[in-house]
């Protein structure tokens, strides 16, 4: 995967975003059990009160209060609070109860550092309290007071044990105090907060309005939350489509041009269904990965460390089983990881072995048919039809073993934190908002992991792709572009020269082509005939660099067609290979095919000299026709005459005839012939053909054995000089036509 990166270096700045998006969903998503603890903690425990030191305190609760504090906290606390009585009248309005009784208020705009120490001092002073009342031998007698639930008591008849307290030695209220800083942070707020709310009572406060306002800000708070959050999910997902399909479609396009350069050596080394393949199903799975390496590779991570660290500040206690799960969900990972991978890797290669077999098939449809093969090219599909099969169930019922396993991994989970957090709340460790709490983040957690493990199996498969896909581009192609490429000669242009030109194909052992000379001038036309094997169509296809030469030189124009750029050569030549080859389109813009700017009379003259004007005007749509995939709406001979057509609208220089004429009658053939002779006078013509009486007018006709030249000469002197040629004329022509 890390040799694709750079496609992955285009959309850096929207990786960037995404992440930065999946950061701001991964906080929402983490912020909202934690507002949901403090509904439950706060808002419905605390009847919505959120600071543990009073705004207002009875004078009784004061003393009371101080009596559990350091002589330096309750400095700091006397100089906080100022003493209100029925003198101050700017206060009966907001607290009327100060008509009766002294009450003390916590001064205005103080800072949140002075709040925090506060509400520190008055949890721990209230923890120290319900310390000493445990302990108390007479608390069972006085007080009502349950150690699990802080709220079973009446603060009224703490005032009664005021005179007692007074008895109790420093010595153990300092115990008690140290005792108190021992408990978890979230337990010595939670009791802090039943003594405030047990204060705001005594001096008539409005609690009910507290909470209302409090469960209804936190609401607004989670909705918000919960908006930007899904904005964020929508953005994410928007953004890895827009990621996912920007790499596959970057990655085609390099793919689509590399096999575009190649030569036929390359394309032997893959073959034509492996290329499709690789075109299409293997980059699919990388821009499917890419898509979700987006959303969850980095979304994950966030996810369960954060859900840790929010787990951690809640509660230590349950953090082990959130570890057992971990590690129960790993070993399950690398347990598939160690089974399925070498079965994606597999597929691909049948994947491959499909296409081919479904190709073949598909375009030897009529020889299957004539040879009434059906049920043996269905037996050779279903054979490997089935291995496919076979090898992507075995992955899917791998893949389908782990939900079940995350399934019970995560109830498992559920049930462990609520057993021992049920302990926790009795031994009051923990509050209930808090293990709800818990229970989400560990939820989370899995859920990241379970989003890991989905890309640790899905990386494979597109690792191998992305090999496959990297096995193309990274190919090194045996024809190429000269660094400082040539301009041709035009005191030569139209010259076709062969010196000394031998070939063969990488890694046999015999030549193809031996020392093969001669020279096709413009205004001539000079064709090749030979039995089949000899190297006629080699040799042509050695001009446009189809292949490169193993010895010797050929060259166009006077400049070895090594030294010239490839588009420059190409566009000296008018090709017609030997099998007629449409594409889907119109007539029109197959012939355009080669020159785009060609005129509308010059097309119908190419269409006119290839033969082709008849059977184009009996159309309906004429030279709107559409050409079908494959051309399968043509008829064999129709195709050729397209392509001669085509190649004459290019309007080269050099003109190649492949053995071009094969599927024409010898009228169509004659005519074609007659009317090519006028319209390329001054081409170079250059033809490959099995009839003699299609080259017998030729000026040079180049005879071929076994790869070399046997003869050269017009039709008359190979007759008299060339026994081979004379062979292949005599089971052609009648004794009269020989003797012309």
């Amino acid at each position: 995967m890390l040799k694709i990166g750079k496609y992955y270096k285009t959309f850096i700045f929207l990786i960037l975003l995404a992440i930065i998006l999946l950061f701001t969903q991964a906080m929402c998503d983490l912020k909202l059990p934690d507002y949901m603890s403090d509904i439950v903690n706060i808002g419905i425990q605390s009847n919505g009160i959120t600071e543990i030191a009073p705004k207002v305190i009875s004078e009784n609760g004061y003393i009371l209060m101080l009596k559990m504090m350091s002589d330096e906290e309750s400095k700091y606390v006397n100089e906080k609070y100022m003493k209100i009585n029925a003198e101050d009248i700017n206060f009966i309005k907001e607290y009327p109860i100060v008509q009766t009784q002294s009450i003390y208020v916590l001064e205005d705009n103080i800072s949140e550092e002075t709040r925090e120490k506060l509400d520190s001092i008055f949890a721990i002073s209230s923890r120290t309290l319900l310390n000493l009342l445990t302990n108390m031998p007479t608390q069972s007698q006085s007080v009502s007071y349950d150690e699990n639930n802080a709220k079973d008591f009446d603060i009224k008849k703490l005032y009664q044990i005021i005179p007692t307290l007074e008895t109790i030695p420093q010595d153990a209220i300092d115990v008690a105090r140290e005792q108190a800083k021992q408990m978890p942070e979230t337990m010595l707020k939670s009791i802090g907060l039943t003594f405030t709310q047990e204060f705001y009572n005594e001096v008539d406060v409005d609690i009910s309005k507290i909470q209302s306002e409090f469960i209804w800000s936190t609401g607004a708070k989670m909705m918000v939350i919960c908006v930007i959050g899904i904005l964020s999910a929508i953005s994410v997902g928007f953004l890895g489509a827009k990621i996912g399909s920007g790499i596959g479609r970057n990655m085609r396009k390099d793919v689509f041009e590399k096999v575009q350069s190649f030569s036929t050596i390359e394309f032997n080394k893959f073959s034509s269904a492996s290329l499709i393949t690789r075109t299409t199903n293997d980059i699919s799975q990388i821009q499917n990965v890419a898509t979700m390496m987006i959303r969850m590779l980095f979304y994950a991570p966030i996810m369960g460390i954060g859900s840790l660290i929010m787990m951690k500040s809640k509660t230590n206690e349950l953090t082990w089983i959130i570890a057992v799960a971990i590690l129960v969900i790993i070993l399950l990972i690398i347990f598939l990881f160690i089974v399925v991978l070498p079965k994606i890797k597999i597929v691909q290669k049948l994947t491959d072995k499909i296409n081919l077999v479904a190709k073949e098939n598909l375009s030897g449809l009529m020889v299957v048919r004539a040879f009434g093969t059906q049920e043996y090219e269905e037996n050779r599909f279903d054979k490997i039809n089935t291995q496919v099969m076979k090898t992507n169930r075995f992955i899917n019922r791998s893949m389908g073993f782990m939900m079940p396993c995350m399934t019970l991994v995560m109830n498992g989970l559920n049930i462990f934190i609520l057993w021992f957090g049920a302990k926790a709340i009795s031994n009051s460790s923990i509050q209930v908002g808090d293990l709800m709490a818990v229970m989400q983040y560990g939820m989370h957690v899995v859920m990241s992991f379970l989003f890991v493990s989905m890309i640790f199996v899905m990386l494979p498969r597109a690792s191998v792709s992305a090999n496959r896909i990297m096995e193309v581009l990274e190919t090194k192609t045996s024809i190429y572009n000269p660094e400082n490429p040539k301009k041709f000669e035009n005191s030569k242009k139209g010259y076709v020269e062969f010196e000394n030109v031998s070939f063969s194909y990488p890694g046999a052992d015999e030549k193809v082509l031996e020392d093969i000379n001669f020279v096709a001038k413009p205004g001539e036309t000079t064709a090749f005939i030979g039995t089949t094997g000899s190297g006629k169509s080699t040799l042509i296809n050695l001009i446009p660099r189809l292949f490169d030469v193993t010895e010797g030189t050929v060259k166009v124009n006077g400049v070895n067609v090594k030294d010239v750029n490839l588009n420059d050569l190409h566009d000296q030549i008018g090709y017609i290979p030997q099998k007629g080859s449409l594409l889907s389109g119109t007539i029109e813009s197959n012939l355009k095919y080669g020159n785009e700017n060609a005129d509308e009379e010059f097309v119908k003259k190419c269409a006119e000299v290839a033969q082709a004007t008849e059977f184009i005007e009996n159309k309906e749509e004429k030279y709107n026709f559409l050409i079908s995939q494959g051309a399968k709406n043509v008829s064999g001979g129709q195709k050729q005459r397209l392509s001669i057509a085509r190649a004459l609208v290019k309007n080269a220089p050099i003109y190649i005839f492949d053995d071009s004429f094969s599927a024409l009658d010898f009228k169509t053939d004659r005519n074609l012939r007659a009317a090519l002779k006028e319209h390329t006078s001054n081409a170079t013509i250059l033809i490959v053909a099995q009839r003699v009486s299609t080259i017998m007018n030729a000026e040079q006709i180049i005879v071929l054995e076994n790869g070399k030249i046997v003869g050269k000469g017009t039709h008359k002197e190979l007759l008299k000089n060339c026994p081979t040629y004379f062979e292949i004329a005599s089971s052609q022509l009648s004794q009269a036509e020989l003797n012309l």
